[in-house]
């Protein structure tokens, strides 16, 4: 397999002991998060993909078959802020972190910011990290400054972005702006906590397509030397694909019946998880570990054909369905029994809680600088024990900048506020916009929500608010309340500012001329605001 730095890699061999035979079976279990990127819910076969569409997931599908599979399971609508909702167990505004990062702009998860492998460290585990970080380049913003010992392998950005300089893909591209594209964007890092990250090599042409065949190996390695330790081990193993441009490695090219690059990359991720979890079986810690799958977010429809699939409305960079819904599956044999289904309302917030709850330690109080912090993060132990005491019965949907959500469910009600990527088509048509995409405005609605059954209509495509059938003017209520106990958790837990430019409208005269009079009143007042830096 293809290595791009084994030399680096040694570095690091004399912090860890050996493998060794498994230990008995410990309370606390190891847990290894696989997050894949913007796979579609129906990629895989087991929730109607798979070999009837040219993809074969086996593995996967197996992964489903022993443990428990979730269907109205959440990430965020893009990368970075399903990412950071995920290692958070935060909403993403509350940590600033609600837009995608590109490469130069700096910054990241803030500091002060707990992830579900700091509070880990809380109960004594060792915490890995390999793949996809997508949370900012900062020095402090990086998975090494937030809980885990070990990094490997890692990339800073979604999979284009790595692109934008090789003139194999932007052959037009003035040499300048690509010179300094090369200059800003940095490639693959590791490194180990309370030292200095390293850059060991730059993602080309060679190897971008092998990236996850080096996640995979390294964390094969990692896996083999957790398991012998007395302590239990979180790993986050991280995979760029399918995130556009899918480019399967050179092993996996034509590998899919179906010959496409996207249904390449799909079996090239099955065989991935397929390589992690025959080593688990391997090292005879099945009953000692928790792993969960899933997807950062929905799938991205404006790439089409180079995009996964979803029987759902919208795509991702919306609050549709399309753009939050996700595969979810979770597998522990002894404690998860096989082959289970969940309808629950369940999300990627809600890792940081139950990864919390298993290790036996209580979700702070205050954030890593003493201020005092909420969670959105609820424990699923339940779900995944089989028992009562599930408590979650609302998601919240984001854009960009939105503070109060941009749509709401409730039960199997769901209200829509911000219509974007509709692009005008209107519910109940033909086309009720599975091609449809984040390229179009925010769009809110003038007065009223469109609402929508999810249970009866999971693809939004008739408004029930008010029609010949009957009219649900009556949930406005229930959208009411739960919206306004967000609301007031705003005023008690102030969101940090955003971590990545976003546009945010015109710089117009008169909007400049309001801040610099603001500006000049609250000077006048001995206050002085923040730069941007702050």
């Amino acid at each position: 397999m293809t290595r791009l730095a084994p030399a680096a890699f040694m570095t690091l061999v004399g912090i860890l002991p050996p493998a060794a035979a498994p230990a008995a079976q410990q309370d606390k279990p190891n847990i290894i998060v696989l997050i894949s990127d913007d796979t579609g819910w129906g990629d895989l076969g087991c929730y109607g993909g798979g070999a009837g569409r040219g993809m074969p997931t086996p593995n996967l599908d197996r992964l489903a078959e022993e443990g428990l599979q979730f269907w109205s399971f959440y990430g965020q609508a893009s990368c970075t802020p399903g990412r950071a909702a995920m290692i958070t167990g935060r909403i993403p505004n509350r940590s600033g972190m609600t837009t995608v990062a590109f490469q130069g702009q700096g910054g990241g998860l803030p500091a002060a910011e707990w992830t579900y492998a700091s509070v880990l460290k809380q109960a004594g585990y060792n915490t890995f990290f390999a793949g996809k970080w997508h949370l900012g380049e900062a020095d402090d913003a990086l998975p090494i400054a937030h809980g885990f010992d070990v990094m490997r392998n890692t990339f800073l950005y979604h999979l284009n972005a790595y692109t934008y300089p090789l003139e194999s893909f932007n052959p037009d591209m003035d040499p300048a702006l690509r010179a300094t594209f090369a200059e800003i964007t940095t490639g693959l890092l590791e490194g180990e906590a309370g030292r200095p990250a390293r850059e060991v090599g730059k993602i080309d042409d060679d190897n971008i397509s092998e990236i996850d065949v080096m996640t995979t190996d390294v964390s094969l390695e990692y896996l083999e030397r957790f398991a012998g330790q007395d302590a239990p081990f979180l790993m986050s193993i991280n995979f760029g694909k399918n995130h556009q441009p899918n480019i399967p490695a050179r092993a996996f090219e034509g590998a899919s019946p179906a010959k496409s690059k996207y249904a390449d990359s799909v079996v090239e991720l099955d065989h991935h998880i397929g390589q992690i979890m025959d080593k688990v079986r391997e090292l005879g810690i099945e009953e000692d570990t928790l792993v969960f799958y899933t997807v950062d977010n929905g799938a991205w429809q404006d790439v089409h054909p180079d995009a996964g699939y979803t029987p759902f409305r919208g795509t991702k960079g919306t609050c549709r369905e399309a753009g939050n819904r996700v595969p979810a599956i979770a597998w522990w044999p002894g404690t998860i029994e096989a082959g289970g289904d969940r309808h629950e309302i369940v999300g990627g917030l809600d890792l940081l809680a139950t990864f919390a709850s298993l290790a036996g330690v209580d979700l702070p109080e205050e954030d890593r600088a003493g201020e005092p912090i909420v969670f959105d993060s609820h424990d699923m132990t339940p779900l995944l024990k089989g028992e009562e005491g599930w408590d979650r019965d609302e998601w919240f949907y984001f854009t960009e900048t939105e503070l109060s959500p941009g749509a709401i469910r409730v039960g199997k009600w769901k209200a829509v506020f911000n219509l974007r990527g509709d692009n005008g088509a209107m519910a109940g048509s033909e086309s009720p916009a599975p091609e449809l995409g984040w390229r179009g405005q925010e769009k809110y609605v003038a007065t009223v929500p469109a609402i929508y059954d999810l249970w009866q209509d999971p693809q939004e495509r008739y408004d029930l608010f008010m029609n010949s059938f009957t009219e649900k003017t009556w949930t406005l209520l229930l959208f009411n309340e739960t919206i306004a106990g967000l609301m007031k958790s705003y005023q008690e837990h102030p969101p940090r500012r955003l971590q990545s430019e976003v546009y945010t409208g015109p710089m117009t005269i008169e909007r400049f001329r309001t801040i610099d009079q603001i500006k000049g009143i609250l000077e006048k007042k001995g206050i002085t605001l923040p730069q941007d830096d702050e």
